[in-house]
Parts: structure tokens; C-alpha cells; sequence
């Protein structure tokens, strides 16, 4: 057996790494699963695995992107052009990309992941589905497709056109209104136009400048939304949808929105800001909360700094915490801490790239050059790197057989794919994470 940590570039496995520090503590004994990663990929599949029945850790040094993202379920929405429908266009799509994580799940799994997603998250009343795409403005007005938004922001589809007034707090700087409005005015939609105006409300907050978590704080407060109903009475017109920065409470944001919409008597949707997301955080306490209703467990904080591996199997993980190190042992290990972007996959000074855990082989390594390129939204060569999976998510090896017998993987671990531009990264989360699980449960049920 031996203590390894991700460093090859092609995946060198089980290699040692010097001793750092006191050696690791006693875990809390064998579990079923540990789960690397609390992104979404990692908490769909450790959800699943501990409703079944099974001892379920999470193992992760912070959150996934959820802090971050906006919330949505993207599935695809650019494939080059924008998707109408994705349930029509998946099966084109896998064709014409054999390595996408896609193409290893197939349309109906991916529809069965969402399903079973939306049931897990049902109090922030998740709409859309892959019939057909929602187009929602984001943070600068652009449309965004995407298969399922939250109830606070399914209002937002921007598909028919129609009017809204961007309501704007002046102590809130994480969106702005005016720009916001001019580009939906400007904005492509099917069915019709949109006209939009912005307008400002200064409401006694106790604070000049806030940010969008303290703010959707304070929104939790009846006074604070009575205050804003009354500065709202005269800015909004007759017809108008009224689009409000996601700051609808935190605990309770599905309550807020119902109150403030049942008030107005009109349509109220929420835009993504700037991170922190507060959509992203109650996707996050969401998801936690599921897990732990199944008896799962989440320690954050948590690095892994290590693996022990013997006859192609891991048998412990080794997670530090400041000065202390703890063993994590299983009998089957799920690795869902991200990719070149969430930092599951990193590179050295020589540009070489490597999956930081365990050392697995890497697919779709970009070629010689540089690996980004200047522009932000560029067609980036690292952009597909990760490791391969095959139709049960084991991570393969060279000789395409399973690197590692009781591991498998999800997310943006699983190379092949690029997420930002195909607007693909949460249903990849859910998909390859539910599947993950289903490979853990036919082999231990």
C-alpha cells in the first residue's frame, strides 16, 4: 500500500509523498462512500447514496461553485448556436461529441437526474425542463438559456417580450439597474420585444453600501419589504414585470418572492449579481440539508492531502486541517472537486497538468502553446482537460480500463466538455453525480 498525491501529468498512480507534519489521525471509522468535493456534482451524489441506505461522507476543503453560479440549471444551452430545446438537440449533440460527458449518460439518464434533482431541492420550487429552454437575463441583461430556474426567477423568461422595471437599491453596488435595462431593450428574444426601463429605491437600510448577502438579510425583515412595497407603489407602471437583484431573503426566498408578487399583483423575478450568489447559497443549503435528512455527512474545511491505494483499489484519503491530519477510509470513494477552473485538476510551472488527489490519467490535454488564450470567452485549449470516464463514471486509464476499482467520477472532474460555452455545467453536475451514485449502488446493494 501507499500514500499518494496527485502529481503526474498522465496520472502516475500511488507514488509517495514526503511526510508533512504529524501523521494522520484516526478517522470515524469505514464508511460506505467518501465524497471529495461539495460542488453539486459531489452533494447529488452523496444525497443519493445515503437515501439508499449507505454510511456517506463528504469530504471538502470549501464550498463548489454554487457560491458563485447563479442557481440555474444550464443542460445546453449553445451547441454552437443557441439551443431552443434541449431534449431535441442531445441526441445531435453526443453524436457529433464522443468524449462529452454527455455522450457517456445519453438523453434519458440525463432526464431521470433532473428529475430526481428537483425532487431533492423541492422548496425552492425549481421550474423549466429539457422540452424546452427558459431565457433569463443575467446580471447585465443578456439572455440566458437555460432548463431550470428557480421559482424566484422563472418569471424572467424573456421569450414573448413584454415590460419590466429593474428595481434598483441604491445601497446595493452588486448590480446595476440602468445598464442591466438598456441591454434587455436590446436583447434577441423569440416572440416578441422586450421594453425595459430601471428605477431606484433608497430604503433605510442602516447602511450606505451593501452587499447582496447582508441585503437579501435584511429582506427577511416584514419592515424592510412593507418599506419597499411603499417606495414601489409609484415607480411601477401598469403591465410592467418587476425584476428585483437576487436578494430575496436567504432562508426563506420562495415565502419573500410569493409575498412581494401577491402584493404588486404582477410578475416579480429575481437577476443574478456579482458573488456571492445568493441563489447559489440557498442551492447549497438546499442540497446540505438533503443530505443530512438522509443521514449523510458533511466535514468542510477539510483538504485532502492524500490517498492510500493498494491493488488498484483506495483504500483511505487523508484530509488535513491546519496541523492535523485525519484518514478517511471507504469502501468506494466518488471524486467531485472540480476541474482546471474548481481546482480538481491544477498545472505546474512548466505548464504540465495534473489531477491533484489521486494522480488519475488525464484526457484531452491541450497541445503545445499556450493553454489559455487572452480573451475571456476564447475557445481556451485547457478548457476539456480531466480525466475520462466511461458509461458508469470510472475514471479510466490509459488502456481505457477502470484506473481504480471502488473510485468513480463527476462534475467538472470528468474531462471532454466546455461548460461556459455550452452553458452545460449543472446538468453535467447532477447527471454524471446521480450516475455516479448508481455505479456505487449496483455494486454494494
Amino acid at each position: 500500500m501507499s500514500t499518494s498525491r496527485g502529481e503526474g501529468t498522465r496520472g502516475r498512480i500511488g507514488h509517495r509523498v514526503p511526510g508533512r507534519g504529524p501523521g494522520p489521525g484516526r478517522g470515524r471509522g469505514m464508511r460506505d462512500v467518501v465524497v471529495i468535493g461539495a460542488g453539486v456534482a459531489g452533494l447529488a451524489a452523496a444525497i443519493r447514496l445515503a437515501e439508499a441506505g449507505l454510511s456517506v461522507e463528504v469530504v471538502a476543503k470549501g464550498v463548489g461553485a454554487t457560491h458563485l453560479a447563479a442557481a440555474v440549471v444550464d443542460v445546453l444551452g449553445y451547441a454552437p448556436g443557441r439551443v431552443d430545446s434541449p431534449a431535441e438537440a442531445l441526441p445531435a449533440f453526443v453524436r457529433d461529441h464522443p468524449d462529452h460527458p454527455y455522450a457517456r449518460l445519453g438523453p434519458e439518464r440525463i432526464a431521470e437526474a433532473l428529475s430526481w434533482f428537483r425532487g431533492r431541492v423541492a422548496e425552492l420550487g425549481y421550474r423549466g425542463g429539457l422540452q424546452r429552454n427558459l431565457l433569463l437575463p443575467s446580471a447585465l441583461g443578456v439572455p440566458r438559456p437555460t432548463a431550470l430556474a428557480p421559482a424566484t426567477m422563472a418569471e424572467g423568461d424573456l421569450r414573448g417580450g413584454g415590460r419590466i422595471v429593474v428595481v434598483g437599491f441604491r445601497a446595493l453596488k452588486d448590480l446595476h439597474p440602468r445598464l442591466l435595462a438598456e441591454n434587455l431593450a436590446l436583447a434577441d428574444v423569440p416572440g416578441g420585444r422586450v421594453e425595459a426601463r430601471a428605477a431606484e429605491v433608497a430604503l433605510d437600510l442602516g447602511a450606505a453600501d451593501l452587499g447582496a448577502v447582508a441585503l437579501a438579510r435584511r429582506m427577511e425583515d416584514p419592515e424592510v419589504r412593507k418599506e419597499l412595497l411603499t417606495e414601489l407603489e409609484p415607480a411601477v407602471a401598469d403591465g410592467e414585470a418587476v425584476a428585483f437583484p437576487a436578494v430575496l431573503g436567504l432562508d426563506d426566498a420562495p415565502g419573500i418572492w410569493a409575498e412581494l408578487r401577491g402584493a404588486l399583483g404582477r410578475p416579480v423575478f429575481e437577476v443574478p449579481t456579482l458573488p456571492p450568489s445568493v441563489p447559489g447559497i440557498r442551492l447549497f443549503r438546499a442540497l446540505r440539508h438533503a443530505l443530512r435528512r438522509a443521514g449523510g455527512r458533511l466535514t468542510m474545511g477539510a483538504e485532502v492531502v492524500g490517498a492510500e491505494t493498494g491493488n488498484g483499489r483506495v483504500t483511505a484519503v487523508l484530509t488535513r486541517t491546519g496541523s492535523r491530519a485525519v484518514r478517511h477510509a471507504a469502501r468506494w470513494f466518488v471524486l467531485a472537486t472540480g476541474g482546471v477552473g474548481g481546482g480538481g485538476v491544477g498545472s505546474d510551472s512548466t505548464g504540465a497538468f495534473r489531477e491533484r488527489v489521486l494522480g488519475l490519467p488525464l484526457r484531452f490535454l491541450p497541445p503545445e502553446g499556450p493553454p489559455f488564450l487572452p480573451g475571456y470567452l476564447g475557445a481556451h485549449p485547457a478548457a476539456r482537460v480531466g480525466v475520462a470516464v466511461d458509461e458508469r463514471m470510472r475514471p479510466l486509464g490509459p488502456d481505457d480500463a477502470p484506473a481504480l476499482e471502488n473510485v468513480v467520477a463527476a462534475g467538472a472532474t470528468i474531462g471532454g466538455a466546455e461548460p461556459w460555452r455550452e452553458k452545460s455545467g449543472e446538468g453535467i453536475s447532477i447527471a454524471t453525480g446521480y450516475a455516479a451514485a448508481g455505479t456505487v449502488l449496483a455494486e454494494v446493494g
